[in-house]
């Protein structure tokens, strides 16, 4: 139920942020999402947390890490990329953030080196990505090409910000860390958009619009930030990392239902693919969560855990983070198969 409940949240913002770019320039749309969510996760953290600020320079590091790259230079992409293309297609490029991760990984970490399986299932998710970026003729159009090219990027970024942030090691709670994470990739992005020439003036302050916002920032940002640390204690990074390929599914579905959008039927092939990539790579780590999956079925849930027990203090590396409203951060894809098949 909580798995459907976060793809039912984050599947519904690619749609969300789709809508609300009519009325709000997008790097102003997302600084002021992010800075207000920071601030009530900020307030959240101070209840559940023994710790509110980084204290050396490796938790400043992380902090810096996951502002940059998951908040600001993955929002800001996403958002100016949803200027070209529907929030159907964002999602499913999106999408490939964990494919590429662990392909980041294996270039950069010594020890992460990329299976031979790895290769395939980056392949499959390139693929994927092709199969959707041209669904039909029209998808040569330049705007689709360039819309889809920069969310693209934006998932490169966020693989990039993961694999970066893995070696750090942070002790900062999570909840401190989200918080300032999302503060500082705020402010990042509300000093770039007057360098692209937005302005507050251009903001058309409508009923929409304010939906789409507040939806975006109380839902899609802390609800189901909450939800998402719930999942992971209960079910691990792996198989909560599958909600990221149920979001593209939700987005198409609730872009027919609200704008009328159909997908081409080679974009739902293309999902598919980069699906299988991710099996591919992740194989023996779905293997084990099949396994355990009775195990998992018979906890208790625990819903309002840390809620009930604020004196709990979580500590986790940056990397163990989920800082935005689009993506699945999985911390084991950071991690492939290393053994050759």
């Amino acid at each position: 139920m909580l798995f459907s409940i976060l793809a039912i949240c984050w599947g519904t913002s690619f749609v969300a942020i789709e809508i609300g770019l009519e009325y709000v320039p997008p790097l102003l749309f997302a600084g002021l999402r992010y800075g207000v969510a920071g601030l009530i996760v900020f307030g959240y953290a101070a209840v559940v947390t023994d710790r509110l600020r980084p204290v050396d320079r490796t938790e400043w590091l992380s902090v810096g890490v996951a502002g940059l790259f998951l908040i600001a230079f993955y929002h800001a992409l996403l958002y100016v990329g949803e200027l070209y293309v529907p929030g159907a297609i964002a999602a499913t490029v999106a999408s490939t953030a964990p494919i590429l991760t662990a392909a980041f990984a294996g270039a950069i970490l010594p020890r992460e080196r990329l299976s031979s399986a790895g290769v395939v299932g980056l392949v499959l998710g390139l693929i994927g990505v092709v199969a959707v970026v041209r669904p039909s003729p029209a998808g040569l159009d330049t705007e689709l090409l360039l819309g889809a090219g920069l969310v693209f990027g934006a998932a490169i970024a966020f693989a990039v910000g993961t694999v970066l942030a893995r070696p750090l090691d942070a002790g900062l709670p999570l909840e401190t860390l989200q918080a300032w994470a999302m503060l500082v990739g705020a402010a990042v992005l509300l000093v770039g958009a007057p360098l692209r020439g937005e302005s507050v003036a251009a903001i058309d302050v409508t009923p929409t619009a304010l939906l789409s916002f507040t939806y975006l920032t109380l839902v899609s940002s802390v609800f189901a930030f909450l939800l998402y640390f719930q999942l992971l204690d209960r079910s691990g990074p792996t198989q909560v990392a599958l909600v990221g390929y149920a979001e593209p599914a939700v987005a198409i579905g609730v872009s027919w239902v609200l704008l009328g959008y159909v997908v081409d039927s080679l974009t739902i092939l293309g999902l598919v693919t980069i699906l299988a990539g991710f099996a591919v790579i992740k194989r023996r780590r779905l293997a084990r969560v099949l396994e355990r999956r009775p195990e998992m079925l018979r906890r208790p849930t625990a819903v309002i855990r840390t809620l009930r027990n604020p004196t709990e203090t979580r500590r986790s590396s940056p990397a163990e983070a989920r800082t935005d409203g689009g993506v699945p951060r999985d911390t084991e894809a950071v991690s492939p198969e290393s053994s050759a098949d």
